[in-house]
């Protein structure tokens, strides 16, 4: 199976690329990057390209399932234009051109709250990406919804760090319908995704699949 991956040098996107690589039933990782990645492995094919120019490329979405994990914030987009042309802009792109190229699945990982109708811009933006890969009918399409994402970032973000240090008493308090707001380990994610991927590469879906995945659900996942 091969796997093209976006976003391999985020929290997320760089467990799952060593997730992947590990795995016996993934013959080939695509990533597709701005800047090659310290990463050497014979499974790895990087390719450095302009997200801008994506269909430039269009021959590098050959491949069976697409993960992306592209995503950015406002700070550091440096606008809320630049922040949807990241997370919306760029991934709906990907997803175009791999529906043209025959890709059988897509694993988004999105965010809770994500709608098209919210009044909160982030929340819009991952919900209309959602909306733009339905419409586009993958045989195989899965929308993860994790809340705050824990884990060493290489870059800082203050608002994250304070509910980081909390999450371990607040995930106490949010039982029943509120434990889709628990914070998460981002290698919980990314091995969820991963187990998913190869899952289809075992046992590829008879007809067409849309879900989305919660903290319940993306905890078993990951086993």
């Amino acid at each position: 199976m091969r796997v093209m991956l976006l976003g391999a040098t985020g929290l997320t996107g760089g467990k799952v690329l060593q997730g992947l690589l590990g795995r016996e039933e993934v013959t080939q990782v695509v990533a597709l990057v701005r800047h090659k990645l310290p990463t050497l492995h014979d499974k790895l094919a990087q390719h450095e390209v302009d997200f801008d120019r994506l269909e430039d490329h269009a021959e590098l979405f050959d491949v069976d399932v697409i993960i992306c994990c592209l995503g950015t914030t406002i700070k550091k987009a440096g606008s809320q234009d630049q922040f949807r042309k990241v997370d919306l802009g760029y991934p709906m792109k990907a997803g175009e051109l791999g529906r043209s190229r025959g890709v059988r699945a897509f694993i988004l990982m999105s965010a809770i709250g994500a709608s098209s109708s919210s009044t909160i811009f982030y929340n819009r933006v991952k919900g209309e990406l959602e909306d733009a890969l339905r419409d586009l009918d993958y045989p195989y399409l899965s929308i993860y919804h994790p809340s705050l994402l824990l884990g060493d970032r290489k870059e800082q973000r203050t608002a994250e760090a304070l509910g980081i240090k909390a999450m371990p008493l607040v995930n106490r308090l949010l039982i029943g319908p509120l434990d889709k707001y628990r914070g998460i380990e981002a290698q919980t994610v990314a091995s969820a995704m991963v187990n998913e991927a190869c899952h289809l590469a075992a046992e590829p879906a008879a007809e067409q699949v849309v879900q989305t995945r919660e903290y319940d659900e993306i905890v078993q996942l990951a086993g």
